[in-house]
């Protein structure tokens, strides 16, 4: 029946894979494909089947955006050239489709960047030419054409078995003219379709899956029902107080708090219950020990003897739960490592990067299956070992003589002599001396004795050969098979189960590895010594009976009791193939680990049921993901532990996003309002940096911890109020662009992090404090560029005493770092941030510092988002935590060369600038100016130029030793002041803009030239201040001098006293009066009647003024 059911399946609903084939290339750059077809994911469902069927079309628009996303990046995907191509015979299809081929293992020149290893699952597309464009893979030759990677060889990753979409017409040799006809073909890498290719199957599978039990309760309409107190286990409520008291008591030594341990014990109490299915929420805020909480429970579990899965979305959230959950079973072994075995994580080993994990290696599968390969083999193993010791220990002589016979038929065939010699005259010596020893008890003195010398010194040959006397081959000899009987039982008793091996053996196992140590420190100490031989014979005499002697004759015979006990009482499994091996750990596993999509593997014929499956980071995996755990046999309970306030599952197509397709089980059942228990206590964030998440996110639902609160905790790594635990630092010069992936960058923003990255290194260093940093952004071109700025020159590694990683917010999820450095990059007019504005986003970028967390971005940008930032900034603002960039001496040097070095430099030049924040002057700027300034390539000469200005916009001036006047004559004409600039000249001067009710002096800068262009530039200022009336030429000239510092003044407006004589001035002074009117001075400056000191022109009130030139001489301004 069920057969029947398959097959009828596989007929009406095509596969995944059918489906890709199915997709001209047309269709697959068809972003619209699947548009009309996906429809939203609804909260609740009406059936079973109902649901399933509601993921089956979004996933396959997934597996479309996916694909069409590589098509984008085609010309640098990996490829590899095919050397061969050999078609399955049978003419049916799909058979007719598999094709084995053979693979260029050599890549040269250009391509080495573009090597490819493939993988199961890989799809590829097949092309004549190493493909640059995506016309390549549908060219008239060979039209398109894609495959499957079905099988990769293990001893050769570059034979693989393919199954394609079409026939793949590839000849090698010449055809039968004679001519030479060598096709070119490329595989070119696409994707991977192993995780869809199996939510799919989970999908379309149910109806021949028996266990629906779990799904059936997450599909009720009540969903706390599963959340009343069951009646059935009333009559068992003593056995569940039982447990949970049990349960208590195991946990209390991992200092859990109240919360943590109420969501522990829950989930006991639940495990009990055998009459119902129940899923159980844990909601883990972040820092809040949900990885703790979660190591508990499992723990706890293990020790009830409960065969629980626990998975995640990816392989990092897996192996930090593994980790936590082994270090507890490694603090209460009693037995070395006995117990171990109950315990699996598998996965892909490249993926996880297990080598990197040295913890793990006793409970990671492969290495399992290898080591319990060797110690199961018949030759070498297990058996072997034990019976060579036993067979050594009760008749040393007896392998002695059989060594030295070993070897004279080895010499029967050798042309050394000498060594001939020595092999015989040893092997008579000790066959006349077994029988003396016996009745004399008579000992060699024989100074070659010794371990390490060769017998009877001297005679060896040329070559070195020698012979091991008695003593020697002991000691050689025991040393080799205690290491391989060493490595047997410590990998016996930590990989099998405990369920197979009992206690009471794995106690003698680790008490022989001990023994056999003891013993072999005794060899050690008395080979030497006179008795020795007679000992291992078992010959006792008044000549051995010293105490040394007598111990190690306990030893030994202690050792022997212990081999044949267990030679006889340890009943191995009989497995002779990896496969099996696996299988048989798995199935004995009490807590198996793995992703959420590697689970499927559990789903085989004769695999001992789970009782429990608990889904850790639940929140980030999508529903139609769960299904595959969800439906593992015997499954009675899940526990899913996250929290829906943070990042979902990535999801590629916008067409799915909003869909809903990203959605995970544990956020719909809060939607409609599941029970979750609350972990309220946070223990990673300083109390600054968690008001703003706890009040926005959380309801203020979550308290710090004591350690956080503690005085201790408060670290200041860099001086400075900006670098306190919390800051929103405001670049309001960088400059947003995008990069070739069309991802948004601010390199402004990429150097300001690399200078705060540079002075926590030189401080961490100074101070030899250990620092761990991580640099965020939401976008991957800022991640990227912030890694190639920082290069190599410091360590990724966490153990080290500086490290640095560089991630997006995606990948910051879950990870924790000292100091935090986000980077929002947007910067723009409108208030443009796009995903930067998802909440969940935010809210992961500010919850992953401990100790200080230190925001840069543009205020201006994110308030005129009106998103979540806006409220950051404000929040910042309010509690005296908003600094700009220019506040910090060295990061406003390190902005205003960057801004430079990027050409950026009209980021700059406006009259609200962070340079001129705290300036006496205001400064505006000529359109002829800024187009200068932007030609100028020399980075030196602009940063002198924004120096100068800043030095002018303080009320610093030449002296008047340095300064001349000249009178060039001409028409009416203004004063203007002209300052070098290495080889070019700063033209500027004074002018008179209302602001509000007043007049008010500012600082016009004209332009920066050579000086030869200044005549004409001083022939159009000679038109334009000939305009001026004489009241408005005398306030441009009026000087307001205190301490040395020249500072503007102001007048009150009295109609139409100063005015020019232009209406098209006029419009222009209004225009730039109005720009002022937002803006206030810092220093407000006096009024005419109370300025202390004037320098008037020879002006003359009822005329114009002659032309006044004033010049500085060629000396620098620096």
């Amino acid at each position: 029946m069920a057969n029947t059911t398959k097959k009828k399946t596989e007929k009406t609903i095509p596969g995944l894979v059918d489906l890709v084939f199915s997709w001209s290339l047309k269709d697959v750059l068809n972003k619209d494909l699947y548009k009309d077809k996906v429809k939203e994911i609804p909260e609740t469902f009406l059936s079973i089947n109902h649901y399933m069927k509601s993921f089956i079309t979004p996933l396959v628009e997934e597996t479309h955006a996916d694909l069409l996303s590589k098509f984008a990046t085609v010309s640098q995907a990996p490829a590899v050239e095919v050397l061969d191509v050999n078609a399955w015979k049978p003419s049916n299809p799909p058979k007719c489709l598999y094709n084995d081929i053979l693979l260029n293992r050599v890549v040269e020149g250009k391509n080495i960047q573009r090597k490819y290893k493939p993988a199961n699952g890989d799809l590829m597309a097949l092309s004549d030419v190493m493909p640059t464009r995506i016309d390549d893979l549908n060219s008239p030759k060979r039209s398109y054409l894609i495959a499957i990677v079905d099988k990769v060889k293990r001893e050769d990753p570059y034979q693989i078995r393919i199954l394609s979409s079409q026939p793949i017409p590839f000849q090698k040799e010449g055809n039968k003219r004679g001519e030479q006809r060598n096709d070119k073909l490329f595989v070119v890498y696409l994707s991977n379709l192993t995780t869809n290719l199996r939510i799919w199957a989970a999908l379309n599978s149910y109806e021949a899956n028996t266990n629906l039990n779990i799904i059936r309760t997450v599909l009720k309409s009540d969903p706390n029902s599963a959340a009343l107190d069951c009646s059935l286990c009333s009559s068992t409520e003593s056995k569940t107080n039982t447990a949970i008291s049990n349960s208590r008591t195991i946990i209390q030594s991992f200092g859990l708090d109240s919360a943590q341990q109420e969501a522990v014990l829950s989930c006991i109490a639940t495990r009990e219950c055998s009459h119902r299915n129940t899923v159980k929420l844990i909601w883990g805020p972040p820092g809040t020990g949900k990885t703790k909480t979660v190591a508990s429970l499992l723990y706890v579990l293990l020790k009830m003897r409960c065969r629980t899965l626990t998975c995640a979305p990816t392989n990092i959230a897996v192996l930090g739960v593994t980790k936590r959950l082994v270090q507890h079973v490694r603090d209460g072994l009693e037995f070395d490592t006995y117990g171990l075995g109950d315990i699996i994580l598998f996965g892909n080993a490249k993926r996880m990067e297990i080598d990197d994990h040295e913890d793990l290696f006793d409970v990671f599968l492969n290495n399992r299956v290898r080591t319990l390969s060797s110690c199961l083999s018949p030759m070498d193993g297990w058996i072997s070992a034990i019976q060579s010791m036993i067979s050594f220990l009760k008749a040393p002589m007896q392998q002695y003589q059989q060594y030295l016979r070993e070897e004279e038929v080895v010499e029967k065939h050798s042309t050394n002599k000498l060594r001939k010699k020595i092999v015989v005259k040893t092997l008579k010596k000790n066959k006349n001396k077994a029988s003396k020893d016996k009745r004399s008890s008579e000992t060699r003195n024989n100074k070659a004795d010794v371990v390490g010398e060769t017998p009877n010194k001297g005679e060896t040959s040329e070559e070195g050969a020698s012979v091991w006397t008695f003593e020697e081959f002991v000691i050689n000899r025991f040393k080799r098979i205690q290491i391989h009987l060493t490595y047997c039982l410590t990998g016996l008793y930590t990989h099998l189960p405990t369920s197979f091996l009992p206690l009471e053996v794995a106690k003698e196992m680790v008490r022989l590895c001990k023994m056999l140590q003891t013993l072999e420190t005794l060899f050690g100490s008395v080979v030497a010594c006179e008795g020795f031989k007679e000992v291992l014979l078992g010959i006792i005499s008044s000549r051995n009976k010293a105490r040394r002697f007598a111990y190690l004759y306990a030893t030994k015979k202690g050792c022997l009791k212990l081999l044949k006990f267990l030679n006889e009482s340890l009943s191995i499994p009989s497995l002779k193939y990896d496969y099996q091996i696996r299988k048989f750990c798995l199935k004995g596993a009490r807590l198996i680990f793995c992703t959420a999509v590697s689970s499927s593997k559990l789903d085989t014929k004769g695999m001992t049921p789970l009782e429990i499956v608990v889904i850790d980071e639940a929140a980030q995996l999508k529903e139609c993901e769960s299904t595959i755990p969800l439906q593992l046999p015997g499954l009675r309970h899940a526990i899913l532990i996250g929290d829906e306030k943070q990042l979902p599952a990535m999801v590629q197509s916008k067409i799915c996003e909003k869909a809903e397709f990203g959605r995970s089980l544990f956020e719909r059942l809060v939607i409609l309002g599941h029970k979750k228990h609350l972990l309220n206590v946070q223990y990673r964030m300083h109390p600054k940096i968690s008001l703003f998440p706890n009040s926005e996110f959380y309801e203020k639902k979550i308290t710090d911890g004591p350690n956080v609160t503690a005085a201790l905790y408060e670290k200041r790594f860099l001086k400075g109020d900006i670098f306190g635990s919390y800051s929103f630092i405001n670049v309001s010069s960088g400059k947003e662009e995008l990069d070739d992936h069309q991802s948004t960058r601010n390199m402004a923003e990429v150097r300001l992090v690399a200078e705060i990255v540079a002075n926590l290194h030189r401080e961490s260093v100074s101070s030899k404090h250990k620092v761990r940093v991580g640099c965020i952004s939401p976008y991957k071109a800022q991640v990227f560029a912030i890694q190639q700025t920082l290069g190599k020159r410091y360590s990724t590694d966490v153990r080290s005493n500086f490290s640095v990683n560089v991630r997006s917010v995606d990948g910051f999820q879950g990870g924790e770092e000292d100091v935090i450095i986000i980077s929002t990059v947007r910067c723009n007019g409108s208030g443009s941030i796009g995903f930067l504005s998802n909440i969940q986003r935010a809210n992961v970028a500010m919850t992953r510092a401990r100790y200080c967390l230190w925001i840069l971005g543009n205020a201006t940008t994110l308030v005129n988002s009106g998103s979540i930032w806006t409220n950051i900034v404000i929040d910042a603002k309010a509690r005296g935590c908003y600094f700009d960039v220019t506040n910090d001496k060295r990061l406003s040097q390190a902005n205003l060369s960057a801004t430079i070095e990027l050409g950026q430099i009209d980021t700059l030049l406006r009259m609200d600038s962070p340079l001129f924040k705290t300036a006496k002057w205001k400064v505006v700027f000529g359109e002829n100016f800024s187009k200068s300034i932007a030609r100028i390539k020399d980075p030196e000469i602009s940063k002198e130029v924004i120096s100068l200005l800043v030095k002018l916009s303080s009320g610093w001036r030449k002296s008047e030793k340095n300064r001349m006047l000249s009178n060039k004559g001409g028409n009416s004409s203004a004063l203007f002041e002209v300052y070098n600039v290495k080889q070019l000249k700063l033209i500027w001067t004074i002018d008179i803009l209302q602001q509000n009710s007043t007049h008010i002096q500012v600082l016009k800068i004209w332009d920066i030239i050579p000086a030869y262009l200044i005549p004409n530039l001083a022939k159009d200022l000679d038109i334009l201040f000939g305009r001026y009336t004489v009241d408005m030429m005398n306030r441009c000239i009026c000087r307001r001098v205190e301490r040395n510092l020249v500072l503007p003044m102001t007048w009150p407006n009295y109609g139409n006293a100063v005015s020019r004589t232009t209406s098209a001035h006029d419009d222009r002074d209004q225009t730039l009066a109005r720009q002022l009117s937002a803006m206030s001075l810092t220093d407000k400056p006096g009024s005419s009647r109370s300025s202390n000191n004037f320098h008037k022109s020879n002006l003359k009130k009822g005329g114009k003024s002659k032309a006044v030139w004033q010049t500085v001489s060629d000396q620098s301004t620096n």
